[in-house]
Formats: structure tokens, sequence, C-alpha cells
């Protein structure tokens, strides 16, 4: 695969490192910075017998927080996003290109009738940008204390929201709609300078904020795999083109982006994938608001969970809901459809799966939400 080495203007650099991460600043300087409202909102969690929690980064090292990996080096990457409702948007807001937003079959469709509705004010979706900022602790204290933007400047306005990041062998990936990213800092400066797309048409509507590019993990076979709401896609590689502008999907491909694979389909908002010690590869996906509950999903290969976009503008959100596909296997159900393991309640994000260390052995085979 071919690297862009990015070059930027030093005195850039310059301003942004006097803005985030001043070398004045000390690293007591900087806990001393820490919010203390922080602080005060652990001392509300609820914690489980012999487990303790501690603030290991705030504002201003991290503004914004979306998702956030560890490379080998224990250096934290953290996706920061500052365009939401602001370039990123809401179908609920716009009710005005909805029929649009349904039609659209590519993310060049989405510009048109963003062009055709929005006019000049287009041009305000570019103001914000999202990021991705390195975030170090230097001395070990178990508290980071160094920050850098690693990488920034997604402000186009078909950009958004950056959900994913996975940090691999001096490569970080990165999703961002309407692409997944690869990146590498080449001279350790704590930033990028080369990136490459690995492939790109993600996002084909606007459907619901946060319905986004993300997911991605490290599969047991050594592939990335990522996943994006039902804002659907439309990818074209050099030996096949992969459509679905209804529904979310989970991906997969190689470390250098070869061998694209649609692994499953039919999700709604599958935003977090984890895999367990066997490889099996589970997700938590979102419900539609309409007496359904979200879904604990173990997914498989060729699989389909059963929604589609279209279904959000249906007022009993059609077979959905009446058919149950939302719910546990049971007896009649629709023979086609993935179904979930489990009913949980609203909005699954977050999860991991315990990896062995650092907890007790009471936690081994569990999965974390």
């Amino acid at each position: 695969m071919t690297w862009t080495r990015l070059i930027v203007l030093p005195i850039l650099l310059s301003c942004l490192a006097a803005v985030v991460s001043s070398p004045e600043m000390t690293a007591q300087e900087r806990r001393a910075s820490f919010p203390s409202d922080a602080t005060k909102a652990i001392q509300g969690f609820v914690l489980a017998e012999g487990v303790e929690a501690s603030l290991y980064a705030a504002e201003p090292l991290i503004q914004n927080p979306v998702a956030f990996c560890f490379d080998e080096q224990g250096r934290m990457f953290v996706c920061e996003t500052f365009r939401q409702q602001k370039g990123v948007e809401d179908n609920r807001a716009h009710e005005e290109w909805v029929d649009d937003d349904l039609a659209a079959q590519t993310v060049d469709d989405r510009l048109k009738y963003f062009r055709k509705h929005l006019g000049d004010d287009l041009k305000k979706y570019s103001e914000n940008e999202d990021r991705i900022r390195q975030v170090v602790d230097r001395d070990g204290n178990g508290q980071a204390d160094r920050a850098t933007v690693f990488m920034d400047g997604f402000n186009n306005v078909l950009e958004g929201t950056g959900a994913g990041v996975l940090a691999r062998k001096g490569n970080i990936y990165y999703t961002c709609i309407p692409k997944l990213w690869a990146f590498r800092d080449a001279n350790e400066d704590g930033k990028a300078d080369r990136q490459l797309v690995l492939h790109e048409g993600f996002g084909v509507r606007v459907a619901f904020r946060g319905h986004d590019l993300h997911g991605l993990t490290l599969g047991l076979d050594g592939r990335i795999y990522f996943s994006i709401g039902d804002r659907g896609y439309h990818v074209e590689t050099k030996s096949e083109t992969f459509a679905n502008p209804e529904s979310g999907a989970v991906f997969r491909c190689e470390q250098d982006g070869s061998h694209l694979e649609v692994f499953a389909t039919g999700f709604r908002n599958p935003q977090e994938l984890a895999f367990n010690d066997y490889g099996d590869l589970f997700t938590g996906d979102n419900n539609s608001d309409s007496g359904d509950l979200a879904r604990w999903v173990h997914v498989w290969e060729g699989g389909d969970a059963g929604w589609r976009m279209a279904f959000q503008y249906l007022a009993d959100r059609g077979p959905w809901n009446q058919e149950l596909l939302w719910k546990p296997s049971f007896a009649g159900q629709a023979a086609w459809i993935m179904p979930p393991v489990e009913n949980l309640g609203d909005g699954p994000s977050g999860i991991c799966y315990y990896p062995g260390t650092g907890l007790s052995d009471s936690y081994l085979g569990n999965f974390f939400m």
C-alpha cells in the first residue's frame, strides 16, 4: 500500500503544541488543572466489591471523547468531536430532507441534497472539525500528563463523527464517515505524518446522529473489524462494490485494507464490537424508541439482524415490531434473521471483553458494557 506523507506548516504545529501541550506546564500543574467535577463524578459511582476507579484524563487534556484505545507502548488515542449538530446532523432536526435522505444511494447523493436544501449555509458545516488526540502518562503514576493533537482537519461537509480508533503495530486506524483511515507517526513526535485511506463510501444517509462508522477492533484472525449504523454504505474496491444504503453492518479487512468483506448486516447502530476467547463476535445494538428493546447480539458471518433504516419512519416500525424481529429466538420467529441473544436497556455503547489481567478471576469469561 502507498502511504501519503503529511506536510504541515511548522507555525501551525507550534500553535497547536502551545495550546494543547505546553512544554512549560509540568505534570503536577496538569493534574492541578483537572476539573473538580470529574473527580466528584467518580465519587458517585457504584462500584463492585474490590473495584476502584480513578481519574486518568480530563479537560484540558481531552475534550468531547467518543472512543479511545491504547497502543503497545501504553499511549492512549482519543477520538474527539466538535461537529455535533454543526455538520454531523440528525434527520429529526431536518424533516425537509428526509425524503431525499431515504432516496440516497451514495455519499455523493447526500452531498447533492445538502447543497439543494442548505445553499450557502452548507459552508457552516466546515467550521468545526473532529480530531484524534494522543494522551500519555509520562511518569507512570496512573494519570495522563501530556496530550498532543495526533491528527485533525476532519471538517469536510460529509465527514463525521470520528467514532472509532485502533492502534496496531504503529498504525492508527480511524473510522470517520465516509472513510476508514490509517495513520503513522514515523518520527515519534506524537503527530501523524503519513496517512492512507483504506476504504471510503460509508454514511450514505444522515439517519440519526450517533449512527456512525465505529467499532474498530482486531479479530483473532488478525483482521480488522469495524461497524456502521444504519446510515448505510456504497463502497467500491478494485474488484467489488458493497452497497446497502438502508442498513447497518459489520465489516472486516486485512490490516493493509485488502480483502474487504461485509461480515454481517441488518443492524441499527452496533456501536462497539468485542470478541471472546473463542473468536465469537458480539455487539450491543440500539432500540428504535417504539417499545422495542436494545439487543445483545452474537454476530455470525453472513447474518442479518433484521433492521432497515426506513423502519424508523413508520409509526409502528413495520415488520420490526409487527414480527418482533428484535426479540430473542422464539417459536414462529422469522427464520431469516440473526436473533439477539438477549434484550437490554436503552442505548448500549462501550463494550469490551475481559482479557484476564488486572481484575479478579471472577470476571473471566465476561464482557463489560
